[in-house]
């Protein structure tokens, strides 16, 4: 065989016509291609041109969620709901999970550390109250109503944490209804606070029907009458339809917005409008009663700290609904935040000072002073 192949390679070399005539015959062999266009490579499809040669089309890409995996595809194929395509569009990938997530966001971490300060802010003042829990200036208005106040500040910064990492149907569950018992919570001990400031100053008339009034029941009654409503309001959320985790595939192109789905959301507004409105009464009954003769009214700060709350959560109800994704869970955070720190600032902040720094006007007597000027 190397025989005859080095003989032919000789014949060849002499005889030049010979090779071109070897050459020609084997062209003969193949079948002739008759192509107008180029081929249309993965990622695209191609399209027939409206002409009478069918071998001539156009490589159109693939639209938006769909891919071609071989060349000259004649149509494209449409990933599953979870995948999304390369930028090739010649293979799909899974979707990108996109929560609040404490191994990649920035913003978990600056929400988990103003969380923690408050929480320690709130556990600061608290210890103060403690320490100085025979003083005037914690005695007056009610101490315990204080001090429930504070853990119900306490807990809404704590629920910042359910806000933060991926949402299970329990933390949905959980997040959405403890930020509004603990507010009810907050909002009507200020109330109650509010209440017996007036009841206080309209009991000091002779023969005052009010006097009755002046018991120890009353704000306690109006805390628990209060935040009962809204826990029982929460209740049949739960029983009704609970908020639950959801998958939202379509808002954004190549990602999976996992998310907290209210449930219902008559419930939820319901649960919303419901403080609404108790903040409303508390601000305009402290408003009234702001500028009656005591020194350590506290109606002035809770007139101030009710227009913070209710300035935050007008403010967060359109950008809540305007919002996709983390946005709208960092909204809602923002929310609850700001409401729990213009509550606690507002109302203790002035307090603590006096406490702490100007310790002469804690006294009975100066009480007492101020009274009879």
């Amino acid at each position: 065989m190397r025989v005859l192949n080095l003989i032919s390679y000789i014949n060849t070399k002499k005889n030049p016509s010979l090779l071109i005539a070897l050459d020609a015959e084997k062209a003969f062999d193949r079948i002739p291609v008759s192509r107008c266009s180029d081929q249309c490579l993965p990622g695209s499809w191609k399209k027939a041109r409206e002409t009478i040669h069918t071998c001539c089309y156009d490589c159109i890409p693939c639209p938006e969620g769909e891919i071609s995996n071989i060349t000259d595809n004649e149509n494209c194929m449409k990933c599953q709901s979870d995948e999304w395509p390369n930028e090739k569009k010649d293979r799909c990938l899974p979707k990108v999970m996109e929560f609040i997530s404490y191994q990649n966001d920035t913003i978990a971490s600056v929400f988990s550390g103003v969380s923690v300060s408050g929480c320690l802010v709130t556990g600061f003042i608290f210890g103060n109250f403690i320490s100085y829990r025979d003083t005037p200036i914690v005695r007056a208005n009610n101490r315990n109503l204080s001090y429930l106040l504070l853990v119900s500040i306490f807990l809404s910064f704590l629920s910042v944490f359910l806000f933060l990492g991926r949402p299970t149907d329990v933390t949905c569950s959980l997040r959405e209804t403890s930020f509004g018992i603990f507010f009810s919570l907050a909002i009507s001990s200020l109330l109650a606070k509010t209440v017996m400031v007036c009841v206080a100053f309209k009991s000091t008339k002779p023969g005052s029907p009010w006097r009755k009034w002046l018991s120890v029941k009353l704000p306690y009654t109006i805390v628990l009458l209060c935040s009962s409503l809204q826990v029982v309001l929460c209740v049949i959320w739960l029983s009704i339809s609970s908020p639950f985790q959801d998958r939202d595939t379509e808002s954004y192109p190549g990602k999976i917005i996992i998310q907290c789905n209210e449930g219902s959301d008559i419930c939820f507004y319901s649960m919303l409008g419901y403080l609404g409105l108790l903040a409303a009464v508390s601000f305009v009954l402290a408003f009234m009663v702001r500028t009656l003769p005591d020194s350590f009214n506290e109606a002035k700060y809770i007139t101030f700290s009710m227009l913070v709350f209710i300035s935050v959560w007008i403010s967060m109800i359109p950008a809540y609904l305007s919002t996709r994704g983390k946005n709208m869970v960092a909204v809602e955070i923002f929310a609850v935040m700001a409401s729990s720190a213009g509550l606690l600032g507002c109302v203790f902040f002035p307090k603590c000072f006096i406490i702490l720094f100007r310790s002469e006007m804690n006294r009975k007597t100066e009480l007492l002073g101020k009274r009879k000027d």
